[in-house]
């Protein structure tokens, strides 16, 4: 499938148009052009060879082009050419968080910087204060995105991380040196960012099976490679480590490989108690030297007497102590979910009209869909003013009456202003289903200011949800200097529900802040904060993290069924 490099040149060419001032709407369209590639459930090269690409949202003529371009070629013309204009190091630096396009160019045509080292010298030098439209606090910034940038570096988004780890097992399958493949570590447990991968096949003939492995293309270098083991680094800046056992240890391997060191630790005390030795490929009974291979990771288990503990849970974060004891989570599974709360449509910045995302969440089965498109204040996203939420409201009253099976709820993603204020009044709010309050400028602004904007909206009668309550994104902004065991207390007094933000680069709240919520009796919402159809399937991260959080059925919204739903929204204006 070439839909992940389709959609990484797109992602480039936005860019490098941001870094050269290019119009905003050219940038736009290859930004989403490139999230609805990466989100594609076919392969788009079936779709070029079908000629099918024109039915996607946002692909006119001159994208789909370039499309077949990169497709048959490996890169298209265009991209070559922009490559030539604009540094590489220059688009290297827009992984700086707090770093925009804007203020790079300004910095090269100054200064001359291009690459992120010259830049990190010139900040500790305090060369970069004084250029337009960057002060001390900025250089400060920019001194703090680089340090977390490098706390990041080789470690990849899980999207990314799934979809290589699905290339490598579809390759491998079909190799006939190779009976099962499965993942390990902390992509198996669902991690946010995924350092390397652990890939464990088991094969009979394990030179063979390595001999296919590295015909893998991506590999970029081999860096160890023995009878047994295989790792290397691969085209994305990521590291893979191949296990190949042989097919009676399989499971207990993976098992050994997928729990972090401690959880590891002690299952071999509890193994060692019960007179087992817990080995990486094996158990062995002390008493007489039997060695045994479970059939499954049940059976271990099973075998050191407690129950399964799925994948998500093995952080040593007293998951053991809650099995020995049968306290263990009735874990939340993605067939729980009955409904998307926090959806936008083309009315602000979405590329789909709120019919066709209804028909979208009934065949996945959903009993409602809510649509949140952005507030007036946010004018880049095209946010609704009051006359055009009025005039959506009426929409969606009539989309209700023709669709059957599905109910649109009506919402808004209201901002959080930097003035405390919300964007709409309580009168324009309480006409909504549901209202979700979110922080999109003055990220900067002081813990004790950015708390207090947060506790206005909870304690607002009308606002039912805090979407993506610490603002981080993944590799690129760090979350609010804010309050949040305030945020949680005062989410519990008012039966504010807060969000699990399933966006692959968000995940926000992360699991550990999402157990700590539930802990506090705070209810969570895991929504996909979708901008197009293929957006909805970003439901299974969220519902990741709220494993991870060790959260249940009960502990999450939008697993009640329509009425039960509505109840608990109204509550709060009780």
């Amino acid at each position: 499938m070439k839909n992940y490099l389709v959609s990484y040149i797109f992602s480039n060419i936005a860019d490098m148009l941001e870094i050269k001032g290019e119009n905003f709407f050219k940038i736009r369209a290859y930004r989403k052009a490139a999230r609805a590639i990466s989100n594609l459930p076919e392969d788009v090269e079936a779709l070029v060879e079908t000629s099918s690409l024109a039915g996607i949202e946002g692909i006119g003529k001159a994208l789909e082009e370039k499309i077949k371009e990169i497709v048959n070629t490996g890169t298209c013309e265009y991209y070559e050419r922009l490559k030539e204009e604009v540094p590489a190091a220059l688009v290297e630096m827009l992984k700086v968080p707090g770093l925009g396009a804007k203020k790079i160019r300004t910095i090269y045509e100054r200064l001359n910087i291009t690459t992120i080292e010259e830049l990190e010298q010139a900040a500790k030098q305090h060369r970069l204060r004084g250029l337009p439209g960057i002060g001390v606090k900025t250089e400060q910034g920019i001194l703090k995105g680089i340090a977390m940038l490098k706390g990041t570096m080789g470690k990849m988004l899980l999207p990314t991380a799934i979809f290589l780890a699905e290339e490598i097992i579809s390759m491998l399958k079909s190799h006939p040196a190779v009976e099962k493949v499965e993942v390990a570590g902390d992509l198996r447990r669902r991690q946010d960012l995924i350092e390397e991968l652990e890939i464990v096949v088991s094969s009979k003939v394990p030179e063979e099976a390595i001999a296919g492995l590295l015909s893998y293309p991506r590999i970029k270098e081999v860096r160890e490679r023995n009878n047994d083991t295989l790792k290397v680094l691969l085209d994305l800046g990521i590291e893979a480590n191949f296990h190949v056992v042989e097919p009676e240890t399989f499971w207990p391997s993976v098992h050994f490989l997928t729990g972090n060191e401690e959880h590891r630790k002690k299952l071999q005390e509890i193994a060692r108690g019960k007179g087992y030795d817990l080995r990486r490929d094996c158990i062995v009974q002390k008493e007489n030297g039997e060695i045994l291979y479970p059939e499954s990771e049940e059976k271990i288990y099973e075998m050191l007497g407690m129950p399964y503990i799925i994948p998500e849970l093995r952080e040593d974060r007293g998951e053991i102590e809650a099995g020995m004891a049968g306290r263990l989570p009735r874990s939340i599974e993605i067939g729980d979910i009955k409904g998307d709360l926090h959806v936008h449509s083309n009315w602000s910045d979405g590329m789909n009209t709120i019919e066709e995302i209804a028909l979208r969440a009934r065949d996945r089965g959903y009993e409602y869909i809510a649509i949140t498109d952005h507030s007036k204040s946010l004018k880049i996203a095209r946010g609704l003013d009051e006359e055009r939420l009025f005039e959506q409201i009426e929409l969606i009253k009539k989309l209700n009456e023709k669709i059957e099976g599905i109910r649109i709820l009506c919402g808004i993603e209201v901002d959080i202003l930097s003035n405390d204020l919300l964007d709409f009044d309580d009168d324009v709010l309480e006409r909504l289903d549901i209202v979700i309050a979110s922080i999109h400028s003055g990220f900067n602004q002081d813990r004790e200011k950015l708390t207090r904007r947060v506790l206005n909206a909870i304690y607002n009668p009308y606002v039912n949800v805090i979407a993506h309550p610490t603002g981080r994104i993944l590799t690129k902004r760090e979350p609010y200097d804010i309050d949040i065991d305030a945020v949680l207390e005062a989410a519990a007094e008012t039966n504010t529900v807060l969000e699990i933000n399933s966006t692959p680069d968000r995940l926000d709240l992360n699991d550990r802040l999402a157990r700590k919520a539930k802990e506090k009796g705070v209810k969570i919402v895991i929504n996909t904060d979708a901008h197009e159809l293929e957006g909805l399937n970003d439901m299974k991260y969220g519902v990741w993290v709220a494993r991870r959080a060790w959260l249940e059925k009960e502990d999450v919204i939008n697993t009640r069924a329509l009425p039960h739903l509505m109840e608990m929204l109204r509550q709060k204006r009780k």
